[in-house]
């Protein structure tokens, strides 16, 4: 048997949503929902975190699905890249016209 509370199911997955705030800006993630679908966990991220026109795209992903480093992980899993210094934008100057750098 379902355990529910109202109408929600504590058995829907939870989801990341993720908010592109204008164009050309990156998605940020904003909060997490439960939902029994995509396409309502779509509309429910919609609802929640869009309600003042705060954005121009939402991605909402299944929490399962992300996989992550840990920051107790952070130093032995970026070590490799500070061999590669070329990786790291030093050797050049940003245009200050040259937006979301």
């Amino acid at each position: 048997m379902m355990a529910s509370i109202g109408n929600i199911s504590a058995d829907w997955p939870l989801y990341e949503v993720f908010v592109r705030g204008k164009r050309g800006l990156n998605h940020v993630h904003v909060g997490s929902l439960h939902a029994p679908d995509d396409e309502m966990a779509l509309r429910h991220a919609r609802d929640v975190y869009t309600r003042r026109n705060e954005g121009v795209s939402l991605w909402v992903v299944r929490s399962e699905a992300i996989a992550a480093s840990s920051p107790s992980e952070k130093d032995p899993f970026f070590a490799p890249n500070r061999d590669k210094v070329y990786r790291h934008p030093t050797f050049y100057e940003i245009p200050d016209n040259v937006p979301h750098m």
